[in-house]
């Protein structure tokens, strides 16, 4: 299993455009392997003393929080996956994201332990 996080901010009056580009994108990946996407809307995303979810992607007023995870099989599929899905004409014809991509947050992370799957390291 390997994991690719995002954090994204989102104009709050984009959620459903976002939504759209969301479901346009979980067929896109998936086509390539992608085992399983999560989007989740802020809910509850307290202010930090020192660093926070809002801090870290530079939101502004009127912008909710995106968290969403990617899983896919292993790393070198997602790598592999990657390099095709840039050279892929749909990849372009999705249309520009409804967010600034420039202050989205992104990693990819091997996990160390996890609960509730049978393909848990």
């Amino acid at each position: 299993m390997y994991v690719c996080g995002l954090v994204i901010p989102i104009p709050e009056d984009k959620r459903d455009e976002y939504r759209r580009w969301a479901e346009m994108s979980a067929a896109f990946f998936k086509d390539y392997g992608c085992l399983e996407i999560v989007e989740c809307w802020e809910d509850f995303v307290p202010d930090g003393k020192q660093t926070d979810f809002r801090r870290a992607v530079a939101a502004r007023p009127g912008e909710k929080i995106v968290f969403c995870w990617q899983v896919w099989p292993d790393k070198a599929q997602f790598f592999a996956a990657e390099e095709k899905m840039h050279q892929d004409p749909r990849m372009d014809a999705a249309g520009d994201p409804p967010f600034d991509a420039k202050r989205l947050i992104f990693g990819c992370f091997a996990p160390l332990a996890a609960m509730g799957r049978a393909d848990a390291p």
